[in-house]
């Protein structure tokens, strides 16, 4: 049986490129600061739609990001075990996702 996708929706009023662009730079940064939690963090832009592919714990957490232009949602598959987390890793993502997004554009 198939666990259905774990889904965050993050409103912003940025629009889709200069969110995408925010979303872009944060994961950027993302991948130092959890070097030590995670063992790989690989993604891909196709157009507005990340996806991406995270190890942890000896886990592999699949998903997508897609950006809209008043919203971004966040896919997030988790395997059965991680599933138990499910509402941490909600919290998770949306609090590190409303951070890169409201960086001001000059961010670092």
């Amino acid at each position: 049986m198939s666990q259905q996708p774990l889904i965050v929706s993050i409103p912003h009023r940025l629009g889709r490129q200069e969110a995408k662009r925010r979303l872009d730079s944060g994961l950027g940064r993302l991948r130092p600061e959890l070097a030590g939690l995670i063992s790989t963090l690989d993604y891909s832009w196709d157009q507005d739609r990340l996806n991406f592919n995270v190890s942890a714990m000896w886990q592999t957490i699949t998903g997508a990001i897609e950006v809209l232009d008043d919203a971004v949602r966040i896919e997030i598959h988790l395997p059965w075990m991680m599933s138990l987390l499910a509402d941490t890793v909600a919290k998770q993502v949306r609090g590190r996702g409303i951070a890169m997004l409201e960086k001001p554009p000059g961010d670092a």
